[in-house]
């Protein structure tokens, strides 16, 4: 599929903050700030499907 370079930058922006909770929750593995930051990547994974969804539907050049 080919897409545009909104899409990439979109994506990479959420990568980057995914990449960036889990490298902190494997750094603190079993206290409270681990955990919630494991749920927050999962959370951002989320929100970054929606947003690249959103995107492709909208976008001419990605639709």
């Amino acid at each position: 599929m080919k897409t545009c370079q909104r899409f990439t930058r979109i994506r990479s922006g959420y990568e980057t903050d995914i990449r960036f909770l889990l490298n902190h929750s494997d750094r603190h593995q079993g206290t409270v700030s681990g955990k919630v930051s494991a749920k927050n990547a999962i959370a951002v994974k989320r929100k970054m499907a929606r947003a690249l969804n959103w995107h492709i539907d909208r976008c001419p050049e990605c639709g």
